[in-house]
């Protein structure tokens, strides 16, 4: 990697970094700018994952305030994502690069649909909730296998990640839209650390291979995109969050389509 490939990967995870961090979908800033560089697409999906560890991190770290009475949920819904990470990081080892291509895009759409109505389903569920007088803080069962299906999905390939979980997030959870955003951030985070660790483990055992300058470059820009996005996405109010999230995954369906 020479300079200037140097500084393409640290702008990128810069930018990843604060997408993830208000959105999701970072890796389709990172992952495409490797490839533009020539690296492998299992070797530029792996070095990613491991790049953007730090950087959701920072983002989680970043909304700590909006997660310091929401660690039940953390544990609950971690343990989802933890399983659902390392089975997707074994499938991303293990099946060919094609497999998730075709469901990919499909996945994204139902997720800004879910988005968009989120308002109107969940007065729907609160009224429901209301009316039979039960009340799950931490969301059902079925948001529980949902987490585990995305964190499947996020060990995989993980672009556009985010916008699964705010979108089921909040559906299924009756709360303040930048509190699941920082859900969402620690819930992304635990899937990218558990694939991380998956990854390194299977490089050691000379099973993968991993580019550790565009780790490492990926890795400072991402830590400093984080934090920055967690700081932006605050202020950010609930509808035009909502709208941004929309474009970013319109935008992450036609890339992903044209590629």
């Amino acid at each position: 990697m020479d300079v200037l490939d140097a500084i393409a990967v640290l702008a990128a995870g810069i930018a990843a970094g604060a997408i993830n961090a208000i959105v999701g979908s970072g890796s389709l800033i990172t992952f495409p700018t490797l490839l533009a560089l020539g690296y492998p697409p299992v070797v530029a999906n792996v070095s990613n994952n491991l790049g953007l560890v730090t950087g959701n991190v920072s983002g989680a770290y970043g909304y700590r305030r909006e997660l310091r009475d929401q660690r039940g949920r953390v544990l609950k819904l971690g343990v989802a994502s933890f399983i659902g990470a390392v089975t997707g990081g074994l499938l991303l080892l293990s099946l060919p690069p094609e497999a998730f291509a075709v469901i990919v895009p499909g996945l994204i759409m139902i997720a800004l649909v879910l988005v968009v109505v989120q308002p109107r389903l969940q007065g729907w569920m609160r009224a429901r909730r209301d009316g039979n007088g039960r009340h799950r803080p931490d969301g059902s069962a079925l948001l529980w296998i949902g987490v585990l299906g995305s964190g499947v999905y996020g060990g995989y390939f993980g672009a556009a990640q985010g916008i699964v979980l705010i979108a089921m997030l909040g559906i299924a959870l009756d709360d303040d839209l930048q509190r699941l955003n920082g859900l969402k951030n620690a819930m992304a985070s635990v899937v990218n650390g558990t694939a991380a660790l998956l990854f390194i483990l299977m490089w050691l055992l000379g099973r993968t291979e991993i580019s550790w300058w565009a780790v490492l470059m990926i890795a400072m820009g991402s830590t400093i995109g984080g934090l920055l996005g967690a700081k932006l996405a605050r202020r950010i109010p609930a509808n035009l969050l909502r709208a941004v999230i929309v474009l970013v995954g319109l935008a992450a369906i036609v890339q992903l389509l044209s590629g």
